[in-house]
């Protein structure tokens, strides 16, 4: 049983940065594949950016080079540092947690709001 609490969303203006983090309530590094999805109003979500317990991440095209999903074994913790932001990157974000033995044990946080604008 996982829970996955998200913080760190806000407003934040073109070109500003801001780090998403997503905490486990249980045991997550091994065991899950971790990720972040995004989805704006009237807009499919999609992936943002994943990661694998070995380390290995991928990154939707639209974020490659200016976001970096990374990982806190000790603090059961992933985080999502976003820089360059833009206008389109406003979304609700989402940390996403699928195991990797049972792909039907599937969590979601509640989601936080990003806003990038003047």
């Amino acid at each position: 049983q996982v829970q996955l609490v998200e913080s760190g969303g806000g407003l934040v203006q073109p070109g500003g940065s801001l780090r998403l983090s997503c905490t486990a309530s249980g045991r997550i590094f091994g065991f899950y594949n971790m990720g972040w999805y995004r989805q704006a109003p009237g807009k499919q979500r999609e992936l943002v950016a994943g990661i694998i317990s070995g380390g290995s991440t991928n990154y939707a095209d639209s974020v490659k080079g200016r976001f970096t999903i990374s990982g806190d074994n000790a603090k059961d913790t992933v985080y999502l540092q976003m820089n360059s932001l833009k206008p389109e990157d406003t979304a609700v974000y989402y940390c996403n947690a699928n195991h990797k033995m049972i792909r039907s044990l599937s969590y979601w946080g509640q989601g936080t709001q990003v806003t990038v604008s003047s």
